[in-house]
């Protein structure tokens, strides 16, 4: 067939969820279901053979080497991937069955942004700000559960040369046609080498062995920590330092000045299919950026009601100073933010129970930020194993946005949602390792503002700390697009993020150099949130009474990670179904349909 847009094809794919009992009992040995099915299975596996998977050991014992990243290796990629989406072209959509459609379009939409950043050789830039391929190659924290991962580590380190060597070369291709990371978000990256570069036991990698499970037997053990050592001392710290020295003496020096995507080779549609990657929508910058400006003044009336709740008599430029410089506002040590996430994680814990019908049995830590990380990362980032804090720079750390940020990336924002994916074995393999950010980051923001209708903000500092975080993602699509589109400096966005948010000096700067390095990624977020707020407030005026939120969170989390056109479909058809979800609509998770 030719191709459709995601619109019509997610229109097709969730029509049919109608049918309780049709989608129940789909069927799964049709002609077109078994050839999407092939065809996903064998390309998840091939993507399981190119290594394009965690290297941490997250899989079993791990794989035995790193991805290849060369040029001629990107090239073959992008050959499988057009070949691919050419075969699921040739798939009759109308023939799918319901749960096969949606899988249809989970696999278009991620194999053409898989394609697209080759086409656009977006790996000759292959870092931004704060995420770096030369970290996270070791475990973050804690060794391995056998002999064999950790045998399985060594000979990935062993690999690390190999690996620098044909990133540095793709970032030599990139630099001698203009396409690299801005110059100013290069700045200051190289300390995040560091831990990496000592030839002993201090370097970061031989972290793993210091506390080895005793079902290793003890020589086994002296064996391993001895060629990790040997490993770190003859192939890791070499290959650190050879990648400090071109970062500093050549990437820096020669990295881009400019800032816009747009102004980088095939500026304008490598800009575009970055917003369509990150935010699965057919948007043009012009229009995310008039969104944005109507987000923004919509905000800001209600943070003026907030603030004279307060009781503060100046005006808002006044209010903010106040609200960054007051140091009742700041945690005095590392123990005390991490106490109050802590505390804020486990109260959201006990509204859950009214929100949301299926709870999944995995816990997450909430662990500091580390030192090598912390000057330059964001204030908390979420995950499977660990939600992660920020404790670097306390004065920067303002307490009154911890609660908002605690939801979004703890619970039950990203680690929350992480657990019930995993949970999530039914799904197809690739669909379980498929991830869109305007879904999850959606998803995420959307609960700091259920935080207010739950109690979570227990001062008003509190709740505009929440409003002045849902002010910084409808921020983020006016300077996105303002500086990748219209053209704006380093200083305009700072200005703009300043004095609309009451965000800290430092998060300002490291906040923009993200956006700068990560053209369209920060656009997701609140496209992903206003289409959740949107279709919340549908359901309620459509089934008043009958609307019941754990039913609507259920089917959110059920569908998994999608474009967000898919997940609007979805939301139609709840909507259109009464505001109850068919037994069995996701096989993945039949529990959400029991909720009391």
């Amino acid at each position: 067939m030719n191709r459709v847009s995601v619109a019509r094809t997610v229109a097709l794919a969730l029509a049919a969820f109608a049918a309780q009992a049709a989608i129940a009992q789909a069927p799964t040995s049709g002609s077109a279901d078994a050839r999407l099915k092939a065809l996903y299975e064998r390309e998840w596996d091939w993507r399981q053979q190119q290594g394009l998977r965690s290297g941490r050991g997250g899989d079993g014992d791990g794989p035995t080497h790193l991805p290849r990243v060369d040029a001629a290796t990107q090239k073959a990629r992008l050959d499988y991937w057009t070949k691919a989406l050419a075969e699921l072209d040739a798939i009759p959509a109308d023939q799918l069955s319901p749960e096969e459609k949606v899988n249809a379009a989970v696999f278009r939409q991620s194999i053409e942004t898989m394609a697209n950043d080759i086409k656009y050789k977006t790996y000759e830039a292959p870092f931004n700000a704060d995420t770096f391929f030369w970290s996270g190659l070791n475990p973050r924290s804690g060794g391995f559960a056998t002999a064999q991962a950790y045998r399985n580590y060594i000979a990935r380190m062993r690999d690390i040369p190999r690996f620098f060597d044909e990133q540095t070369a793709n970032m030599r291709a990139g630099l001698a046609r203009g396409f690299s990371v801005p110059q100013i978000a290069v700045q200051g990256r190289d300390v995040t080498i560091k831990p990496y570069l000592p030839a002993d036991q201090t370097n970061s990698f031989y972290d793993a062995f210091k506390e080895m499970p005793s079902t290793i037997p003890a020589a086994e053990q002296a064996a391993l920590r001895a060629e990790g050592e040997k490993v770190i001392r003859e192939a890791v710290a070499p290959a650190y330092a050879k990648l400090y020295a071109f970062i500093q003496g050549e990437y820096m020096k020669k990295a881009r000045t400019t800032l816009a995507g747009e102004k980088q080779p095939d500026g304008p549609a490598f800009y575009q299919a970055q917003i369509k990657g990150f935010t699965t929508l057919d948007l043009t910058p012009e229009q995310i950026h008039q969104m944005g400006l109507k987000e923004v003044a919509r905000i800001k009336a209600e943070m003026e009601q907030v603030k004279a709740s307060t009781g503060f008599k100046g005006d808002m430029p006044a209010f903010l100073k106040f609200l960054r410089t007051d140091p009742q506002f700041y945690p005095k040590t590392p123990y005390e933010l991490l106490a109050k996430s802590s505390y804020v994680a486990k109260r959201m814990d006990a509204k859950l129970p009214e929100t949301i019908g299926f709870l999944p049995r995995r816990r997450f830590a909430i662990l500091p930020v580390p030192p090598a990380l912390a000057p330059i990362y964001t204030g908390g980032r979420g995950g499977l194993e660990s939600c992660m804090m920020n404790t670097y720079d306390l004065p920067s750390r303002p307490l009154y946005t911890l609660t908002a940020l605690t939801i979004h990336e703890c619970n039950p924002g990203h680690s929350f949602q992480s657990a019930v994916a995993q949970e999530a074995t039914r799904r197809p393999a690739f669909r379980r390792g498929t991830g869109f950010s305007g879904y999850g980051e959606g998803w995420a923001l959307y609960w700091e503002w259920m935080g207010s209708k739950l109690g979570m903000y227990e001062t008003p500092y509190e709740d505009f700390g929440r409003l002045s975080y849902e002010m910084w993602r409808a921020s983020r699509l006016v300077i996105d697009t303002g500086l990748h589109h219209y053209g704006w400096s380093r200083q305009q966005a700072q200005d703009y993020l300043r004095g609309n948010t009451a965000l800290s000096e430092h998060e300002i700067t490291t906040e923009i150099d993200r956006y700068i390095a990560w053209p369209g990624q920060a656009l997701a977020y609140k496209l992903g949130e206003m289409l959740i707020r949107r279709k919340r407030a549908e359901a309620e005026a459509a089934l008043g009474d009958k609307f019941d939120q754990r039913n609507f969170h259920d089917a959110i989390l059920a569908l998994g990670s999608v474009p967000l056109p898919v997940l609007e479909a979805r939301l139609d058809q709840f909507i259109a179904d009464g505001g109850v979800n068919p037994p069995g609509f996701n096989p993945a998770l039949p529990e959400v349909v029991s909720a009391p």
